[in-house]
Parts: structure tokens; sequence; C-alpha cells
């Protein structure tokens, strides 16, 4: 479906929620070192229990080897420093949605090389930013929204409660 990739991502919650969020969505996910923990955290298992098995899972010593590896495809850079929403974008099917750390988001570097796939989730003035996990789940469902959700159970039957 969709790429995405965290840039030094430095919270094993996070990463593991994010894990989670790939394993049900069909996501790949993109992790460029240096990492902030280790994959064997326990916390990040904890966070993303047992969807490791469920998600596809890549690592790059540096970001420059993924476009490298994906010369021809979209990049979306979610950054509180962009002007255009990512509600605006069109995405499709195999676009990358780029991420950064918790505590600086994306580095200067790569917002300045790309400036035409920055992208921002819009806030309220005084908020500092979303918590990583969150603007995953937010763009990745938005993307998949756009695709009206092909391949996805969206008739969920209603079941009724028992309470005895």
């Amino acid at each position: 479906m969709f790429n995405v990739v965290l840039v030094e991502p430095e919270i094993p919650q996070n990463t593991g929620n994010i894990v989670r969020t790939c394993a049900a969505t069909g996501c790949k996910l993109h992790l460029i070192r240096p990492l902030g923990f280790e994959v064997t955290d326990k916390y990040l298992k904890r966070a993303g229990l047992d969807y490791w098995k469920d998600a596809e899972i890549f690592y790059y010593d540096a970001f420059d080897g993924l476009m490298q590896k994906f010369p021809s495809s979209s990049f979306y850079f979610f950054t509180t420093k962009a002007r255009k929403s990512y509600s605006s974008v069109k995405f499709k099917e195999g676009d990358f949605l780029v991420f950064g750390k918790e505590t600086r988001g994306l580095p200067e570097e790569l917002l300045i090389k790309y400036p035409e796939g920055c992208v921002r989730i819009p806030m309220l003035n005084d908020t500092r930013s979303l918590n990583l996990s969150n603007s995953v789940a937010i763009a990745v469902y938005e993307g998949l929204r756009q695709q009206s959700f092909k391949g996805f159970n969206c008739k969920g039957e209603l079941h009724r409660l028992s309470w005895d």
C-alpha cells in the first residue's frame, strides 16, 4: 500500500505502535539509522505486540540509501514547517510518507532539498507537534481513504453484546 519512513526514531513505544499500524494496513516500514533503541528492546516489542512478524520492515544506514533504491517514487515529508496541508495531496499506492525523530523532526537539509514534498498536519498555533505514531496513523489513513480503502474490510458486522 504505502511506505512509512521513520528517520532516526528515538522512542521505542512510538515505533512499536507504528509497526502495529503498518501491519494492520499493509504498509511497509523503512527505518533510517541511527535508532534511539535496540530493535530487541522490550518496550518496542511490547508496543508492537505480536505484529512484528506481520509487518515488512527495512533498515537503512542513511536516507540517501532509501532515495537511491526508489528514485522515481513520490516522497512526502511531514513537518510542522510546511505550508501545504497533507490533505491537499493526492496519495498514490507506493508513495513514501516520511517522518522525523520525536524531539527534532526531520533534518533541515531534507526539507530544503525537497520543499515540494513537504506537508503538514494542521494544528492550533500554540501546539508544538503531534505524537509521532498518531501522525503516521493520520497520514496512512488519509491515503487509504483516498484509495477508498481498497481491499479493506469496511463492512463490519454488528454483534449483539451479551452481558450475562
